[in-house]
């Protein structure tokens, strides 16, 4: 690991951009960040209103390090905008996570208090991280889960909260027509799954879950089938799933349906800055 660059005259050169997101849900998180860093650095903030002036202010940020303020999905943004330009390697980026959800940074190593990470910007260090990066140019930063398929209500259940308004169109319904029996869905996948070429999981065995997560400089390949209580273990640089329609949950999105993706583990594709002595995941 190595320390932030100092300035000519001493001072770190910082870009901070603030997501709405996390000004709007902790106004005052925002404003220790801004204070702790502006005290230990040259910082330019920016304050964007949404997406498109978020990515203009990242792309001018010209020598300045780029610093984020917000929640996961402000990291994910900053990343896969940076992935797309081809300028993830270009420097470290830092953090400071503020808002609805920040479970992501936390397994990343970053503070999640606003002093911590304000901190940690300025007197942390930059480490290479690895990448999963599928074949839509879709990145990453943690675990990329598919998930077991959710099991259909049995006739005669009690609705969920929330379908009210479904339960009572299908009484309507039921006065001009009989209701057909619908059979409860399977809670399995029919998937292929191939770890660098090698086969895993074929069609015709169960897959009640998938995880692919980034370990070192290898994807960590587990999976779940419907057959064996032990899963099949596997570690690869590339990733194969296809078969029938399936979502796919990266990070904190859900994507999909979609019936082939391939994912390909970058090794210290992107650095992010973390306190000085942080352990790698």
């Amino acid at each position: 690991m190595s320390a932030p660059e100092p300035a000519e005259n001493g001072a770190q050169q910082l870009l901070v951009v603030i997501d709405p997101f996390a000004r709007r849900t902790d106004g005052e998180s925002v404003r220790i960040a801004k204070d702790v860093l502006s005290a230990g650095a040259a910082v330019k903030f920016c304050l964007p209103d949404g997406p498109e002036e978020f990515a203009r202010a990242l792309a001018r940020r010209g020598s300045r390090r780029p610093v984020v303020v917000g929640d996961d999905r402000t990291l994910l943004r900053t990343v896969a905008l940076l992935h797309r330009e081809r300028e993830l390697a270009s420097g470290a980026l830092s953090l400071v996570p503020i808002g609805a959800s920040v479970e992501l940074a936390r397994s990343l190593g970053v503070p999640t208090g606003a002093v911590a990470a304000a901190r940690a910007v300025l007197d942390g260090a930059a480490r290479q991280l690895d990448l999963l990066v599928d074949d839509s140019d879709g990145v990453v930063l943690g675990d990329l889960r598919i998930p077991a398929l959710p099991a259909a209500r049995a006739p005669g259940a009690a609705p969920a909260a929330g379908s009210v308004w479904h339960t009572c169109r299908s009484l309507v319904r039921t006065l001009v027509r009989p209701v057909p029996y619908v059979f409860a869905a399977h809670t399995h996948h029919r998937l292929r799954v191939e770890a660098d070429g090698v086969l895993l999981n074929d069609l015709d065995e169960p897959v009640e879950g998938v995880r692919v997560s980034s370990r070192g400089g290898r994807a960590e390949v587990v999976i779940r089938t419907h057959a064996s209580a032990e899963p099949v273990r596997a570690s690869a640089l590339s990733v194969t799933v296809s078969g029938a329609d399936f979502r796919y949950r990266a990070d904190t999105r859900i994507t999909g349906p979609v019936r082939t993706r391939t994912w390909t583990l970058r090794p210290g594709a992107w650095q992010l800055t973390l306190p000085a002595g942080a352990g790698a995941r």
